[in-house]
Formats: C-alpha cells, sequence, structure tokens
C-alpha cells in the first residue's frame, strides 16, 4: 500500500474539496435545518461524475479505484454528513448491488442510468423488527406468474423517499432461515404498490431522507431478481461490507471538519489576554483528534487496499468502520469542548458535526455488531 497520493489521486482529491468548499459548506447549515434533498447539489455532483465514482466507464462510471472513492466521500462528508449519506447509500449500496449481482442487462439498464446520476437508488433491507437481525425480515416475495407479488414494510431506508431505483430484500422461501432471502430491482415510479408511508425525524444526517416504506401486492417481472432466489442474505453481507469503507470515509470527513473548526476557533477564541490554542490543555485535545482522524483515515485505506488486491477484508472493513465511527464522535465532542457555551449553540457547526457523527455508529453494522464480526474473524 502506497501512502502517498498518485497525479490522479490527488488531482480527484483537490477537485472535490474545491467543490466542497464553494459548493456544500455554505449550504451545509442550510441544509441542516430545512432537512430537504439537496437535488441541486446532486445533479451537480453527477455532472463532475462522482455519483458512479468506483464503477467501470462502460456503465457510465468514472472507473476510480477505491482509494479515490473513500477520499472524495470524505470530502463530501466533509461539508455535509447528509450529502455524504445520500453518496454513499446510492453508490455503494444500491450501485454496487447491481454491479456485483445484476447481469448484463440489468447493469445496462439499471446501473447506467445510477452511475451516471440520472437516477437515485437506495438500498432497502432493515425491518421495524429486523435492523441487525437480518433473517428476523417479514417482506415476502411470492411467486406470481412471470413474476413475483411483494408485501412487507421496510425502515431506516436512506434515499427512500427519492429514490428511482430501489435494491430490494425479501423472502422468496419464508421457511428456509437467511438462505430464503432473495434480492431485487425495484422502480417506484412503475411498480403499483410502492408506499413511502413517510421519513424519520432525525437527530442527524440532515438533507438524506430516510424512509419508511411499504409493498402492498407489489407486482414486479421476474427479470428483477438480482442473480439466483435464496442469495440475497450473501448479496447483504457483501455489499454492506465494502459500505463500512465508506462509512468509515464519512466518518473520517466529519471528524476532520470537527478538527478544522476546532483548531481556527482555539486560535480565534481569546480568554486571560491570550488565544486558548495557547493552553497545553487545548493543545492536547487538538493532539489527540488529530491523530485519531489520521488513525481512522489509515484504516480506511488499509481496508480500501485489500478490497482492491481482491484479498479478504471483512476484518479490515468492519475494524475501519467501527474505529472511525467511534473517532468521528469523539473528536467532534472535544470539537464542542474547545468551542466552550459556543459549541452548544447552532452559531457554529461544531454540533452538527456531533449530531451527524452519531449515526456512524449505528448504520450499516452496529459497534456491537462489528466487534463480534472482528472477533469472529480473529478466531477463522
Amino acid at each position: 500500500m502506497h501512502l502517498s497520493l498518485s497525479p490522479e489521486q490527488k488531482q480527484i482529491k483537490d477537485m472535490v474539496s474545491e467543490f466542497v468548499d464553494e459548493e456544500v459548506v455554505p449550504r451545509a447549515s442550510e441544509i441542516d435545518h430545512e432537512d430537504e434533498f439537496p437535488r441541486d447539489l446532486v445533479d451537480e455532483l453527477a455532472d463532475l461524475g462522482l455519483m458512479g465514482m468506483p464503477f467501470p466507464e462502460e456503465y457510465g462510471g468514472a472507473g476510480l479505484d477505491y482509494h479515490s472513492y473513500p477520499m472524495a466521500l470524505e470530502e463530501i462528508a466533509r461539508g455535509s454528513g447528509g450529502l455524504g449519506t445520500i453518496v454513499a447509500a446510492h453508490i455503494s449500496l444500491a450501485g454496487n448491488m447491481v454491479y456485483a449481482f445484476g447481469d448484463e442487462a440489468q447493469k445496462e439498464e439499471y446501473l447506467t442510468p445510477l452511475a451516471e446520476g440520472e437516477d437515485i437508488g437506495a438500498f432497502a433491507l432493515s425491518e421495524p423488527g429486523a435492523g441487525s437481525d437480518v433473517p428476523a425480515m417479514e417482506t415476502t416475495a411470492e411467486k406470481d406468474g412471470d413474476g413475483y407479488l411483494v408485501n412487507g414494510n421496510k425502515l431506516w431506508i436512506s434515499n427512500g423517499s427519492v429514490a428511482d431505483t430501489v435494491t430490494l430484500f425479501a423472502k422468496t422461501d419464508p421457511d428456509a432461515g437467511n438462505k430464503g432471502i432473495s434480492s431485487f430491482v425495484v422502480r417506484p415510479e412503475e411498480d403499483d404498490g410502492f408506499i413511502v408511508e413517510g421519513t424519520e425525524d432525525k437527530v442527524g444526517d440532515k438533507g438524506c431522507p430516510t424512509a419508511e416504506l411499504r409493498f402492498d401486492d407489489m407486482w414486479i417481472p421476474e427479470d428483477r431478481l438480482l442473480g439466483e432466489e435464496g442469495r440475497g442474505f450473501v448479496h447483504a453481507l457483501k455489499t454492506l461490507n465494502g459500505g463500512r469503507i465508506t462509512i468509515a470515509a464519512r466518518s473520517v470527513g466529519i471528524a476532520q471538519a470537527a478538527l478544522d473548526a476546532a483548531l481556527e476557533y482555539s486560535q480565534d477564541r481569546e480568554q486571560f489576554d491570550q488565544p486558548i490554542s495557547n493552553f497545553q490543555s487545548i493543545q492536547h485535545k487538538l493532539a489527540d483528534m488529530d491523530t485519531k482522524t489520521r488513525a481512522a483515515r489509515l484504516l480506511m485505506h488499509d481496508a480500501a487496499d485489500k478490497k482492491i488486491r481482491g484479498e479478504n477484508f471483512i476484518k479490515e472493513a468492519a475494524q475501519a468502520k467501527l474505529y472511525a465511527s467511534e473517532v468521528s464522535r469523539e473528536v467532534a465532542n472535544e470539537g464542542i469542548q474547545i468551542h466552550g457555551g459556543y459549541g452548544y449553540t447552532k452559531d457554529f457547526p461544531v454540533e452538527r458535526y456531533y449530531r451527524d457523527a452519531k449515526l456512524n455508529e449505528i448504520y450499516e453494522g452496529t459497534s456491537e455488531v462489528l466487534r463480534n464480526t472482528i472477533a469472529e474473524q480473529l478466531f477463522h
């Protein structure tokens, strides 16, 4: 693994960083306050080729490696945690499902508009009674002629209310446990019975609509099945494993934003006739914040490197996501502390970083589940 950026990687990082500073950062507070899907920013990301970063150019993607993609996502999340989730759910979950498990016809029909940013993707796995316990899902897809009849509910679906393409998991054999789960492509505008029940009023991650979905006798043709029946659980695990690298990236981006804000504030804020950055207690906080952020970034790239090489990266992805998510909360918390009373107001962005950071410890594998995963890999 090379720790220095190639000229192409540096160019991508600089380009995304410039876009974020000019277009996203000035809008971040508004996005957080209004909690509306920032369609215009997503369209601009698509124009820059950033809505299909890791996918081959033949499918409308940018063909970026798995170092460049997380680096770019880190920059996007540095500007807005909600926008970071929009992109991660669209690419790492929905897009990767079609790319990894779809046939050629499905890739051409569904992946290309996703990669080009014409369509928005969502990944419908979780349910009210089936979060970490995926096999407990109750949504069913019953064979019906030359298609499937889908009934059930999904909850906490990022992009769920704005998606054009949804990768859906449902039980085709309810008695077969995790081997009875299959995955499908759903088109909300085309498929009668696809119902958005509403969106969640979340603590953070604003701008990314998190929806509750219902399927009421929704019929979909059999050519929407991804791969073979009964492989959906495996599809979900493999997709989430790769997705954890990008949640680590979102975490690092938020941590970096909190560090940058605290560093700047500490040099501007004066107490006892001097900047508070002169005090050793503040310096130590900033030193720890920077060290943890850097360590999290390196874990992210280590997992990405193993993915690129085609090696098993289950443990590394879990470690990167676990550590980076906890670091993002810790660094954001210290950012508030350095700001003092101002940090507890919405006049400064550090409180938003804290709210956005907390989600990293919950979605795409809770910290508790990830520790189980890491332990299991240690015993293999």
